[in-house]
């Protein structure tokens, strides 16, 4: 219990004066802590996962790569600060953010449709906020070659590589686990992937661009030799993302400035055949991620400035018709880059 306060009026002014502005400023960060517990999105994080070799591995459009176990980064409520997780320069921003065990390999494919694969464990593993390292040090980059595609490498009889115009082109899981380092997997001649995913041969596509316009078609109307038209874009609207749903899926949306939704599949019908112009997915300037969620998964994001949010899927409302979204990640000059999803721990 505090003492009760004692008559000051017979000691020296100055001594007094000087008690009674420290009484000031205790209440005034008594009055901010409140202030910040009462704020949206600042929530404390919850307990963190135990000891894990999922790795988060952050990726520059540079391609300054690293990773971090997974535990390192506690979840969050939805909204949140999040946390600095790498350290970048503003002109080299975050572009990539995927999470992967250190026994998976991951898939690169870069701005000039060159293909290698590289092994998670060989990446040093590097604390929060640190900086990345080249990905020449591991694979042979040309000048001025840089990442246009990051993904941990899956056991799925198909990758699906579209382009920034809207081309996809269906290639076999096979060619890929066995690639030799620097194959050429371009969409069409000279264009080089923009987005990619993994598939079972029995699914839907779902190709979405920066203003957030959709298209979903089966994937088996597109050919596997030389690909097809998947969307029909504008000048000024190209492919951002794409992935392989089923009808009962959701599917994340994030814009660049934190809002996203979960838009279940069941209310956007699919085209009969791929090449048709996108409809409203998602309201927003620029989109900068989609991906399949479910509820037992977590959402990870990264801003330009650096920063990884973590927080359950669970808290995003899931939506059949077109939304602006929620807010996903607090940002204060800054904006998202990217977004991940990865199956949250048992023992949470």
């Amino acid at each position: 219990m505090s003492p009760e306060r004692p008559d000051l009026s017979n000691i020296d002014p100055t001594i007094r004066d000087y008690i009674e502005y420290l009484e000031r400023e205790v209440e005034r960060l008594q009055q901010d802590e409140r202030s910040r517990a009462r704020t949206p999105g600042t929530a404390p994080m919850e307990p963190s996962e135990p000891p894990t070799t999922i790795n988060v591995i952050t990726c520059t459009a540079g391609g300054l790569i690293k990773r971090t176990p997974r535990h390192f980064y506690g979840r969050q409520r939805r909204g949140g600060m999040g946390v600095f997780g790498m350290d970048c320069d503003e002109q080299d921003p975050p572009n990539f953010l995927v999470v992967a065990d250190e026994s998976e390999r991951l898939l690169v494919i870069t701005n000039r449709s060159r293909a290698f694969l590289l092994r998670v464990n060989e990446l040093p593993e590097m604390p929060i906020h640190s900086k990345g390292q080249p990905l020449s040090n591991w694979l042979p980059l040309q000048p001025g070659e840089r990442p246009n595609v990051l993904l941990p490498l899956q056991d799925q009889p198909f990758i699906q590589l579209v382009s920034e115009k809207g081309w996809v082109r269906r290639v076999g899981g096979n060619i890929i686990s066995n690639l030799k380092p620097g194959t050429v997997l371009d969409v069409r001649q000279g264009d080089p992937p923009v987005a990619a995913c993994w598939s079972s041969g029995r699914d839907d596509l779902f190709i979405v661009t920066g203003q957030g316009k959709a298209i979903r078609f089966s994937e088996r109307q597109v050919p596997i030799k030389g690909g097809c038209l998947g969307i029909r874009i504008d000048q000024h609207d190209p492919v951002i993302g794409v992935t392989a749903v089923q009808p009962e899926d959701g599917v994340l949306l994030l814009g660049h400035d934190g809002k996203g939704t979960v838009r279940q599949m069941s209310g956007f019908r699919a085209n009969k055949a791929p090449g048709a112009g996108g409809k409203q997915a998602f309201k927003t300037d620029r989109l900068v991620g989609v991906e399949v969620i479910r509820d037992n998964e977590d959402v990870f994001a990264i801003s330009r400035l650096g920063k990884i949010i973590r927080f359950a899927a669970a808290e995003i409302p899931a939506k059949e018709g077109v939304v602006q979204g929620v807010n996903c990640m607090g940002l204060r000059a800054d904006e998202v880059t990217a977004c991940t999803v990865s199956p949250a721990p048992t023992t949470a």
